[in-house]
């Protein structure tokens, strides 16, 4: 007969012991590396297929869309009224926007250039940067926050209460008549706004720069006049018409593919915001890209 001492306990004990005295030890055993890969490369194969499926839908909806503009006869009064909500409606936003980076620019160059007397050079450094890149990217950012946002709810809820259908037995197509205007307006007016944004900011930075800092207005000018050309003023603008087609685009696919009911309406306006947004953001940067690499085949430099 054999007594059970402590020892014996111990030992009958020890694999539970030594299996949580090696969970303390090594604190991340409960990572699988491979599981881990395999859900990593699944969720990176799911993105690259969302993104495929979603420039061919977008692709095939712009066509639909030219398609509707070129055959068939715009409403007047559906165009004026987005004309009116895309374009009048965000001049405040818009305005206010340009004002305030032509003021952070105008503080920022002047403060910089002020250690090297080059104060003077602040004109085209505001200038430029208003014109090819800030204006048109701010502008585009907040459309896609409040028009985009708009286009979202607004085709969406009208996915969901079925009057789209109803559209469709009373034979409208719902593509022409409300992707159709959405579409012809941001491209028109996008444009527009950054001019007007751009122009804010220019004004803003050259008042600050000349009336507070006290550089010379004449030498402000000059230096612009020479180092802004036209080729930067027409691209800076001109991309802004790719910038206003996709947000309509991205912003209007959203609402139609809509489900869900009041939860799939906010779904649809937060997506197609982000979804915006980001694609303005990748627009931006390749068209700058493309223009460059035009302007040194042109000009060889």
């Amino acid at each position: 007969m054999h007594r059970n001492g402590p020892s014996t306990g111990l030992l009958l004990l020890s694999p539970t012991i030594l299996s949580v005295l090696g969970g303390i030890i090594n604190p991340f055993s409960y990572v699988h590396p491979v599981r881990t890969a395999q859900r990593a490369t699944s969720l990176l194969g799911r993105w690259a297929l969302d993104g495929l499926t979603a420039i061919g839908e977008l692709g095939r909806l712009l066509a639909e869309v030219l398609r509707v503009l070129v055959r068939d006869r715009q409403r007047r009064e559906v165009i004026v009224i987005q004309l009116y909500h895309i374009g009048y409606l965000s001049l405040p936003v818009v305005l206010i926007t340009g004002t305030s980076i032509g003021l952070v620019l105008a503080v920022q160059s002047y403060a910089t250039l002020h250690r090297f007397n080059a104060e003077v050079m602040a004109g085209p450094m505001v200038n430029f940067s208003m014109v090819t890149q800030l204006a048109p990217v701010l502008t585009g950012l907040m459309l896609a926050g409040r028009v985009g946002s708009n286009m979202s709810a607004e085709i969406g809820t009208m996915k969901v209460t079925e009057q789209l259908d109803a559209l469709r037995t009373m034979g409208t197509d719902p593509i022409a008549y409300l992707v159709g205007p959405r579409f012809l307006a941001c491209v028109l007016l996008t444009p527009l706004l950054t001019a007007l944004a751009a122009a804010a900011g220019i004004l803003a930075g050259w008042f600050l720069i000349v009336s507070v800092y006290r550089v010379d207005g004449a030498a402000y000018w000059d230096y612009s006049q020479r180092y802004v050309a036209a080729w930067d003023v027409l691209t800076g603008i001109g991309k802004t018409v790719i910038f206003g087609g996709l947000i309509a685009l991205v912003a209007c696919r959203r609402g139609l593919q809509t489900r869900g009911g009041a939860t799939g309406v906010g779904e649809a306006c937060t997506k197609g915001v982000v979804q915006a947004s980001v694609l303005v953001l990748i627009a931006n940067f390749l068209l700058t890209l493309m223009l460059q690499k035009v302007w040194t085949t042109i000009y060889g430099n």
